[in-house]
């Protein structure tokens, strides 16, 4: 069971206790479930219901005459029986600042930028619990994730994964780890699909209703210096049930130098630094390329750079 975390018990007795927790989270599981996180019930009813609205009213159709469909119907004329590994089942869009939203349903965009918001408080809040539980400066995450004017990137990835007449042949999304920062999932409570890897085992992150999943991706990898490694992970398909899928994003600026984080009282000469200084948008042209291969080859050809 991926472990499911009271966030609300920081503000009393318990908040080394659950200090504990989550940097156990990270530094064992690289996946966590957060409850009693202040978001309200009835937001995330509203964004359930604009969401799978969304699919049914604008995506739906468009699914039907994808590239999915259509490399699945080849892939079963040609007798194969072996899961395609350049296919992923999944319908996608996402939602940042700058973009064009759904128009549909009507209380789409003021639901989501709504849902948006308490995300990010929620992502910035969770870095500045990692900055303790690594021993850095409140507000270092932050700071290292803007770079030196820039602005963080926020954007959220709104999926559904459709019912599949031939599960085993098509992945809903490859494994991978996530190239950015704090990933912040708000999954299907009835149809699941989500695995985690962990010492050689695929696990469920088991549908919590309401429950905001946190995963660190590769930069948090890189500024804890291995101590909060990213996570592979992937999402089945079955032929029954469209699972729904809100994935926000906490990414560095393009323009961020990313680094192994200097810890208070480090004696610079005794550290081993594991991973390159890089520029985070030299990393994502190299992540673009290589998502869904061993994540280590990532680091050395951005150190090439």
């Amino acid at each position: 069971m991926i472990p499911v975390i009271d966030i609300s018990k920081l503000d009393g007795e318990e908040r080394s206790e659950t200090l504990a927790k989550i940097h156990n989270g990270c530094q064992e599981w690289g996946f966590f479930q957060l409850v009693n996180h202040g978001i309200p019930v009835e937001l995330l009813e509203r964004v359930k219901k604009v969401c799978s609205d969304c699919f049914k009213l604008e995506r739906e159709e468009k699914f039907k005459d994808s590239e999915p469909i259509h490399l699945l119907n080849e892939i079963v004329d040609q007798g194969q029986d072996k899961k395609s590994e350049n296919l992923d089942w999944e319908d996608v869009f996402v939602l940042h600042d700058d973009n064009q939203w759904p128009s549909q349903p009507s209380e789409f965009k003021e639901t989501m930028k709504e849902y948006r918001a308490e995300l990010k408080k929620l992502a910035e809040k969770m870095m500045e619990i990692m900055d303790e539980n690594l021993g850095l400066e409140k507000g270092y995450i932050k700071k290292a994730f803007s770079g030196e004017n820039g602005v963080p990137f926020f954007g959220t990835k709104v999926s559904h994964y459709p019912p599949c007449p031939r599960p085993e042949l098509v992945n809903g999304l490859r494994a991978h780890t996530d190239a950015g920062g704090v990933i912040l999932l708000f999954q299907d409570d009835q149809v699941g699909g989500l695995q985690m890897l962990k010492d050689g085992q695929w696990i469920d992150v088991q549908p919590v209703t309401n429950a905001i999943v946190i995963n660190t991706g590769d930069q948090i990898e890189v500024i804890s210096n291995g101590k909060y490694k990213s996570a592979w992970h992937r999402v089945l398909v079955s032929t029954e049930g469209n699972r729904r899928s809100i994935a926000s994003f906490y990414n560095p600026s393009l323009t961020a130098t990313i680094a192994p984080a200097k810890q208070t009282g480090d004696d610079e000469s005794s550290v081993n630094v594991a991973y390159p200084e890089f520029v985070f948008g030299n990393y994502m042209e190299v992540y673009t390329k290589q998502k869904f291969m061993p994540k280590e080859p990532r680091f050395q050809a951005v150190q090439a750079m």
